[in-house]
């Protein structure tokens, strides 16, 4: 049986710069392992899977894999996914909206001049002990100091949980070279997805960085679910009047990704450009 396929690169609006997600549609036949065999064969950041909606007010549902793991939710599979399905003639919006159901509930994917952007589901902080500081800082290579000179690391569950953690500026993030097993060691030891980490330009925008390998995932080239943790950690952490910036991603792995944040009271939206760049048929 062939059903149809699309590799969508998400977070810009140049083929092969930002990062890319493969999306299998009319997946309902698919079990469990069978996903996961594809995902760990594309070997990509997170492959979704397009299923008939359970949920009256979904307009699809979606399950995401890592090449290890099923996520409940992740960021640019979400709005690689709506654009894929969009582009396909499948869905049409409501309100200049969409909703998608995935593991982590209702997804709510706005539509404005061509530019997909979803907000998150949910955004539940945590502190980490002050007796972790050591174990974190050395995972990424650096002093104490550098991982506390902002605020201390904050654990913020978005769907994946990541890590957050706000460097004194860019350049501190670019030249990061953390130890991926101790990031994996440390991931199991405080449940956690990954490490998301960011820095501030002169000109406001950030850079950033995530790394998550206990799920198969060194460095993400451009992450939406860790951008929108950095939005929760600005929104309560830091300053309360900003309301829009801009992240970039992927400077030191060959990408070229740019995430667009706004805060709306406790909401949190991701938005970015998306474009296919592949497309077919697959088998099963």
């Amino acid at each position: 049986m062939s059903l149809r396929f699309k590799q969508v690169d998400v977070f810009t609006s140049k083929r092969y710069k930002g990062n890319a997600v493969a999306v299998f549609f009319d997946a309902d036949d698919l079990d469990q392992e069978q996903m996961q065999q594809i995902a760990n064969w594309t070997n990509l950041a997170e492959t979704t899977f397009v299923l008939k909606p359970t949920d009256p007010k979904a307009d699809y549902r979606l399950r995401i894999f890592t090449p290890g793991c099923e996520l409940p939710f992740a960021g640019h599979p979400t709005l690689g996914s709506c654009h894929a399905i969009y582009e396909s003639g499948l869905i049409s919006p409501r309100n200049g909206q969409f909703i998608q159901e995935c593991e982590g509930g209702l997804v709510t994917i706005s539509l404005e001049n061509d530019i997909l952007s979803f907000q998150l589901p949910y955004n539940r902080t945590s502190e980490v002990t002050e007796s972790n500081h050591k174990d974190i800082a050395d995972a990424l290579g650096v002093n104490i100091e550098s991982i506390t000179s902002y605020s201390p690391p904050i654990a913020i569950d978005v769907g994946p949980k990541w890590l957050t953690i706000k460097f004194p500026d860019a350049q501190a993030v670019i030249g990061l070279n953390p130890d991926l097993q101790k990031i994996t060691k440390l991931s199991s030891k405080l449940q956690l997805t990954g490490i998301q980490t960011f820095g501030e330009y002169e000109d406001g925008s950030l850079e950033s960085r995530t790394f998550a390998p206990i799920v198969g995932l060194n460095e993400d080239f451009a992450c939406g679910s860790g951008s929108g943790a950095i939005g929760t950690f600005i929104h309560k952490f830091g300053n309360t009047e900003i309301t829009r910036f801009k992240v970039k991603q992927g400077r030191r792995v060959g990408r070229d990704a740019e995430l667009n944040i706004r805060i709306d009271g406790d909401k949190i939206h991701v938005g970015g450009s998306s474009i296919t760049c592949l497309e077919g048929t697959y088998q099963i």
